[in-house]
């Protein structure tokens, strides 16, 4: 279960995740719909990662940033997320859609600090994804 209290979370230095988020806007690959998205993020090691999005002819094909993330997730160790910043090509957060707020739970959880921008209280994950179906729910529902 999530808190809706996010005073006890760890300090996050949010201008450098936007800052990454902002730069990795720069390395998107968006010739048809022109929204440049980048994310960046803190792990529980301390580390960061980025991600672009990537679109593709047939749309459907198309990458959130948040993907790319937690594939640099992976790339570099695999260790949780713990804080996101997704921002536009205007430079402003921007909340993740629901594929991605899926993703993001995966590998973050209910209480992955979701950016809101300059002067905004953060948001947590199990707040904009309640009731998520995550790995744990795998093995308790599988078919006897």
């Amino acid at each position: 279960m999530y808190s809706e209290d996010v005073s006890s979370a760890p300090e996050i230095a949010w201008a450098d995740l936007r800052t990454l988020a902002r730069e990795a806007t720069k390395r998107s690959y968006a010739p048809y719909s022109n929204v440049t998205v980048g994310a960046g993020a803190l792990t529980s090691d301390g580390k960061t990662v980025v991600g672009s999005n990537v679109e593709n002819a047939s749309y459907g094909l198309t990458l959130c940033a948040e993907c790319s993330l937690v594939s640099d997730l992976i790339r570099e160790g695999g260790a949780r997320l713990v804080a996101v910043s997704i921002v536009a090509g205007d430079g402003k957060p921007i909340t993740p859609c629901g594929r991605c707020r899926q993703l993001l739970f995966e590998h973050g959880g209910a209480d992955l600090l979701v950016d809101a921008g300059d002067g905004a209280v953060p948001r947590r994950l199990g707040e904009l994804l309640p009731g998520a179906f995550g790995p744990e729910d795998l093995g308790i529902r599988r078919n006897p």
